[in-house]
């Protein structure tokens, strides 16, 4: 949901957010969600006539930045969770890893 509302670039609708979920998830759970990203302060909204807008209220990379570090700390063996990831990333993504390793990248 929180890609979603990030890969609209600004404010969305609860309506424009089901049009772009994989699935086709009820207009009612959608809502219910944003809701609860609003309680948890991962989402701002504005009200515009009946409805509102939602908007990301954090920044995406270190939200899941935050979530793989997380899922690193409870793993039995760290590295070979990291080795296994690594070995998934794309020539391009791979790229970008080494070039951050190095000091050069500009990561956020």
């Amino acid at each position: 949901m929180l890609a979603a509302l990030a890969a609209l670039g600004g404010a969305a609708r609860t309506a424009e957010l089901v049009a772009r979920l994989d699935g086709e998830p009820a207009y009612t759970t959608v809502n219910t969600v944003l809701h609860r990203l609003h309680e948890k302060g991962f989402v701002s909204r504005a009200r515009v006539g009946r409805h509102y807008l939602y908007r990301l209220a954090v920044d995406e990379s270190e939200l899941v930045a935050d979530r793989m570090h997380e899922h690193l700390r409870h793993a039995n063996d760290p590295v070979n969770v990291l080795n296994r990831f690594v070995r998934t990333l794309s020539s391009e993504e791979a790229r970008h890893l080494r070039e951050m390793l190095k000091g050069s990248g500009g990561g956020g």
